[in-house]
């Protein structure tokens, strides 16, 4: 019996994608298909896959080409595969011409013809272009515009700003720069909004209130009471609401909470989260004051992610500290808040005018996690044990620090129609409500 492999994505799956598996059936008895899983593809830069892992594979087994079915999740598994099925045959599409000789050592290696004109790439492109409007007053907003051009089916249609010293290259030559909301609402399907905090829930109502869907940098709001309003106005009209933590959608974040849910440190005991910067010095102006995202909202969304992910949102008691760099305690500049758990115990630092190591440290009954700075931009980290010897160190590639995966999720959220947010609406509320509570000076102990 002569055993045939060939590998892909098979996201949309198409014409051109079953010719080619009928054709590398042909030249043997038996078909392995390896589809590759979400994190290998992110790797390979492949990071707008329409379909999730289970969807790409139900439609090859719809085909009833496939005689059996595998998933390719790591570098180097083509030769483990060949040798573990003991493979005659390895095939792929000609647009692969040269790069898969090294496993002539291994099997016979066949190139085959791509059918013309059909792609999975092409068929993205084909979708009606999602036109997505900027809102910021930030640098941060240049990072957002410059990751949309590795979104496909995604495009800047331009940016509202009060500030236009921060506009880059690209957000300079946008077709539409302007200080008035209406009129980049009027020109886009959908927002992405990084103004201040303070102006995001009416900015989000009006643009659900106009069709739009919203993707808003952390905190969506200061009030819950305005986001449970804004939840049930997105709900009504069917469009997508999502927070912009891009933390969230790195793998090696994500890949950290799976092992840690998973017992790879046994029960966590305690959550230690740090995140500060040293801001620059005009934001220190009088002038510059209404640009100002206070180190609470900069960095307290992402210093409270784990903590809300990992423990959960029901502590038993919190205490926060703070010191503010006026009398009027508009402006902060250093958060400390201690939570206490039924279990566990979690610790946040955060600031925007302080420095410390932003690292992350998960501490468990059997070892413990750590993220080095800056964890929340990390592509590493390691869980250390008792014995040195059994430290583990994991590496995942880190692209646009996040965002164009946020971007991604944001864009497949609606063209599905269902939030692929990987933040819950719950840990939302919970960052709003810590927020509220801030604000109103609620178990705040101030320091001079």
């Amino acid at each position: 019996m002569i055993k045939v492999i060939t590998y892909g994505t098979y996201d949309l799956l198409h014409y051109g994608h079953i010719r080619l598996l009928e054709r590398a059936k042909s030249l043997g008895d038996y078909l392995m298909v390896g589809v590759t899983a979400d994190d290998f593809d992110k790797t390979r830069g492949k990071i707008n896959v329409q379909q999730s892992l289970m969807e790409r594979v139900e439609a090859v087994r719809n085909t009833n080409i496939a005689d059996e079915i595998i998933i390719e999740e790591y570098e180097g598994q083509k030769i483990d595969d060949i040798k573990r099925y003991d493979i005659d045959i390895f095939t792929v599409g000609s647009d692969w011409m040269g790069k898969f000789d090294y496993l002539k050592q291994y099997c016979k290696v066949i190139y085959l013809e791509r059918t013309e004109g059909v792609s999975s790439s092409y068929i993205r492109e084909q979708k009606r272009l999602i036109s997505l409007g900027l809102v910021g007053d930030t640098k941060f907003i240049n990072k957002v515009a410059d990751e949309i051009a590795y979104v496909n089916g995604m495009h800047l249609s331009g940016i509202c700003t009060a500030d236009k010293e921060i506009l880059s290259e690209t957000t300079k030559n946008l077709p539409i720069i302007t200080s008035n909301f209406d009129e980049i609402l009027l020109a886009s399907d959908a927002l992405y909004i990084r103004s201040q905090p303070n102006n995001h829930y009416e900015q989000i109502k009006q643009a659900l209130l106009n069709g739009k869907h919203v993707l808003c940098e952390s905190p969506i709001c200061l009030d819950i009471k305005q986001f449970n309003e804004l939840e049930n106005l997105a709900k009504k009209h069917n469009l997508i609401l999502m927070e912009a933590i891009k933390t969230a959608y790195s793998m090696a974040y994500k890949r950290l909470l799976l092992l840690l849910k998973g017992g790879k440190i046994g029960r966590v005991i305690s959550v230690h989260s740090t995140c500060t910067s040293l801001i620059e010095n005009k934001t220190m102006r009088p002038e510059y004051s209404s640009f100002i995202w206070n180190g609470i909202y900069e960095w307290g969304p992402t210093a409270l992610l784990p903590i809300y992910q990992l423990l959960g949102h029901n502590y038993i008691k919190k205490n926060v500290v703070a010191l503010f760099s006026d009398k009027s305690l508009q402006h902060d500049i250093f958060v400390k808040a201690d939570f206490i758990f039924k279990n566990a115990v979690a610790t946040v630092q955060l600031g925007n005018g302080v420095k410390s190591e932003g690292d992350l440290i998960v501490t468990g009954t059997k070892g413990y996690a750590y993220v080095p700075a800056p964890w929340w931009k990390t592509d590493y980290f390691e869980l250390r044990y008792e014995n040195p010897s059994d430290n583990t160190r994991y590496f995942y590639q880190l692209d646009g620090e996040g965002i164009r995966y946020e971007l991604v999720a944001f864009s497949r959220s609606i063209s599905s129609g269902r939030n692929l947010s990987e933040i819950m609406p719950i840990t939302t509320k919970a960052i709003t409500h810590f927020m509220q509570d801030f604000l109103d000076k609620s178990e705040l102990t101030i320091i001079k």
